[in-house]
């Protein structure tokens, strides 16, 4: 019998900015020969996945180095009545015209999206169907983007329950996994709370309109200043976009931990992109760049070993 070449499936986990590391790594993974057979995403990942799988890579890559500072902030349609902090819509629209609506069992490499069953909190994959709307449901992040309704379900970010999914990735036939967690190094690092983050908490303070209305309150504030006590403290208390990016931060870390130890991967890639904030889409290049050094760094440390040897074992099962 003819042996049976070893199926590879690349795992690409939840992250949203630093998501973009993604294409760096499978540039890298080109570079050394290894197409997957199987790609499975979750939020970000099943963005940059499907992408991958309906030949709109490239395409997504050119426009996203052109990404500014400007162009995210003409994204960003705030919301105060809706199921989200960002109405969702134009930037959702934005990333998905990268994503061809076509039906998942059409693609090669074979797809897979992860989201998250709002009511029972359950996974939900996508395997057959549109690959738009599994795109559009698995990065519907709660407080950022509204929910996406399924067959009567209503469906969210699929890195609430496996932000790295390599489960789907064997179930799907691959006798190789090679992962890349995003949301390694994330507690602790207290450079998210000086970098750009601050300024693109929703790029308020770089919108026209709202900064003309902040410094017509200027006068209003120095005098109220003046009859209030002084405010001794040195620290801030942290604001409500900050809050929620770190809680979100906290839960991606503590899920990720718990989801690679019951189920590790044959190799795993950690890009350093902690210091990222959620929504510096902007920060492409810097994201790709990391993404290719961290597979090189996993090269040098002999983590892809494990490829030769389960290759190795597979084959000869085969023959």
């Amino acid at each position: 019998m003819a042996a049976r070449k070893a199926s590879i499936g690349l795992a690409l986990g939840s992250g949203s900015a630093r998501g973009w590391a993604h294409i760096g790594v499978i540039h890298a993974l080109k570079k050394l020969g290894i197409k997957p057979d199987i790609v499975c995403g979750s939020s970000i990942g099943a963005l940059v996945g499907a992408s991958l799988a309906c030949g709109q890579l490239e395409t997504l890559e050119k426009w996203l180095r052109d990404l500014t500072v400007s162009d995210i902030i003409k994204l960003i349609d705030l919301s105060l009545t809706g199921s989200g902090l960002i109405q969702g819509n134009k930037l959702s629209q934005a990333f998905c015209d990268f994503v061809d609506d076509v039906d998942i069992e059409t693609l090669h490499p074979n797809y897979g999206a992860v989201a998250t069953d709002l009511d029972a909190g359950r996974e939900v994959w996508f395997r057959s169907g549109s690959l738009l709307n599994a795109v559009r449901a698995s990065i519907a992040l709660p407080g950022l983007f509204p929910p996406v309704q399924d067959h009567g379900r209503w469906l969210v970010d699929g890195g609430l329950v496996n932000p790295v999914p390599v489960s789907m990735c064997r179930a799907m036939g691959a006798d190789i996994v090679i992962a890349v967690n995003l949301n390694s190094e994330l507690i602790g690092n207290k450079a998210r709370a000086t970098s750009r983050e601050n300024r693109l908490a929703l790029s308020l303070p770089q919108n026209e309109l709202l900064q003309n209305i902040a410094n017509a309150l200027t006068p209003l504030k120095e005098r109220i200043g003046n009859i209030l006590p002084a405010d001794n403290k040195t620290e801030r208390p942290p604001g409500m976009f900050g809050t929620m990016t770190a809680s979100i931060d906290i839960m991606q870390d503590r899920i990720t931990k718990s989801r690679l130890a019951g189920d590790p991967p044959d190799i795993l890639i950690s890009p350093h992109l902690a210091h990222m904030g959620l929504l510096e889409f902007d920060r492409s290049e810097e994201a790709i760049e990391e993404g290719a050094a961290a597979v090189e760094r996993a090269l040098a440390s002999g983590g892809f070993r494990m490829l030769d040897i389960k290759a190795g074992a597979r084959t000869n099962k085969q023959k």
